[in-house]
């Protein structure tokens, strides 16, 4: 099968490296980068293709020559390239984090086209929507749902005390997009940084959980009176961000500096594509904390689960890479092997309700040194 990855960021190269593995698949990856191009062939028996995946018809073109496409574009290009892969005809894993709901925008036009479009298959919206939507599958009824997640870096320096292992526009993009969010039954928008509060974790010491836009498909497809996401920082960083979006250095609108118009926004994250950078060869972690709490057979049952995954040395792959990458290349199998066999946009949450393809996913992601915890109490 002839499967194509459309970026190669960080996480579309180890992406773009998983699937190489397996034998039956013939993969290319396409970005306008060629120096990481390169970089990947080196590490990996795959094709490549530079090509400019903003130019319209581009990515229809490419999937045209595909059975099936992996999207790991940004997320402001996200809705657009996929929206042209389902018009080719083609089923399409996603991670580009689009802002827009998907439900509304592509599920009618994937049902026409007759082809599943799994959205959000990274590490969180991803992995946490399937354990959501196993916990769920496994309780009567749900009451509450937590989802805390967050990436970070080993080595911690002043002033942010955080290296973003993907695209800093991305990050900023969850800094100020209002947070959705379920309340007593009702969905409810609250600004993204609210709720700040610091916990204590095991091994890693206090982090600070401020909300975020991250539940996604959950909003539609789990029935629970409450829900929410947050995402874990070092404390001390959520209130710099905050001073970056009261300034207005967060913002879209551009203004106008010596006759030339910038947007406030470009311009703070080209300087923190530098000031994030992961250095080579230090480590970051990636953690999530998941509660789901609800009845079965009129007892309360609480489903927890916690991931704590580092940087791989051997193979110098991201945490977050890893996490993200493993996620969608574990749902890329699945569709290989005709096991999701739905139309539509199909959210991971409806997939961990099946217990065939929940033991699935997390063998997967077992077999790759990435090791979920599962409490019951």
């Amino acid at each position: 099968m002839k499967v194509v990855v459309l970026g190669c960021g960080l996480v579309g190269q180890e992406i773009g490296r998983d699937l190489a593995r397996e034998p039956d698949l013939a993969v290319t990856v396409v970005d306008r980068n060629e120096a990481a191009l390169a970089r990947l062939r080196e590490k990996a028996k795959v094709e490549t293709v530079v090509s400019d995946l903003s130019r319209p018809g581009t990515a229809a073109e490419l999937a045209r020559a595909h059975d099936l496409v992996v999207g790991a574009v940004p997320g402001w290009l996200g809705l657009r390239v996929v929206r042209e892969v389902i018009d080719a005809g083609h089923p399409v894993a996603d991670i580009s984090f689009m802002p827009e709901d998907p439900f509304p925008q592509l599920d009618e036009l994937a049902r026409a086209r007759g082809v599943p479009v799994v959205v959000d298959c990274g590490v969180a919206p991803g992995t946490s929507n399937l354990l959501v939507g196993h916990a769920a599958s496994e309780l009567d009824t749900v009451e509450d749902v937590r989802i805390l997640v967050g990436g970070l870096p080993v080595v911690r320096r002043l002033p942010y005390e955080y290296a973003a292992v993907f695209s800093p526009a991305d990050v900023l993009e969850e800094y100020t997009r209002p947070a959705r969010v379920v309340e007593n039954g009702r969905e409810v928008i609250k600004p993204a940084l609210d709720e700040l509060e610091y916990l204590d974790f095991p091994g890693l010491g206090t982090l600070e959980a401020f909300l975020t836009d991250g539940l996604r498909t959950l909003r539609h497809t789990i029935d629970a009176p409450n829900m929410r996401e947050k995402t874990l920082r070092y404390p001390g960083h959520c209130e710099k961000i905050r001073l970056l979006v009261e300034t207005g250095l967060l913002g879209d609108t551009p203004i106008e500096i010596d006759g030339s118009k910038v947007a406030p926004r470009a311009v703070t994250a080209r300087l923190l594509t530098q000031l994030w950078q992961l250095p080579e060869g230090e480590e970051d972690l990636t953690v999530m904390f998941i509660e789901v709490k609800g009845l079965r057979n009129g007892k309360e049952k609480t489903y927890s689960y916690q991931l704590v995954d580092v940087f791989d040395p051997e193979n110098g792959v991201t945490s977050m890479a890893r996490t993200t990458g493993y996620a969608c290349t574990g749902i890329v199998r699945l569709m290989v092997a005709g096991k999701i066999d739905l139309k539509g946009v199909v959210p991971l949450e409806l997939l961990g309700k099946s217990p065939e393809l929940y033991g699935l996913f997390r063998d997967h992601l077992t077999q790759r040194g990435i090791v979920i915890s599962e409490t019951i109490e």
